[in-house]
């Protein structure tokens, strides 16, 4: 008898062991994930604060002035005046015509028999 318990002891051990290794391995690779997305963030931010440097420097006012003035002749640009924008009871919505029903079917009836 104080073999089984010493043999049943011991079977334990070695399962709780190999439990304990194989979850340490998992965490170190959950660790590891962890560290590779924290990287791809910094990446991903530092990508974003170059197009945004990007965005303002092809955005700048004057070289936008110069593209239009270069461009006059194809493009036919103006500078926006505030008599050219309206205000939201001016704009005309389509009307649209009400849906006529030519032959209208009775579905709370349908398919329902006693």
């Amino acid at each position: 008898m104080r073999t089984l318990l010493y043999v049943t002891t011991f079977l334990g051990l070695i399962g709780l062991a190999f439990w304990a290794y194989r979850e340490n391995y998992e965490t170190k690779a959950a660790l590891d994930n962890v560290e590779r997305l924290h990287r791809d963030i910094a990446d991903a931010r530092a990508r974003l604060a170059i197009l945004k440097a990007e965005w303002a420097y092809l955005n700048r006012p004057d070289r936008l002035r110069d593209l239009a003035e270069i461009n006059f002749p194809r493009l036919e640009l103006l500078p926006m005046r505030p008599d050219q924008f309206g205000r939201v009871d001016q704009v005309s919505y389509p009307v649209t015509q009400p849906l006529v029903v030519m032959e209208p079917i009775d579905v709370s009836s349908a398919g329902a028999t006693q």
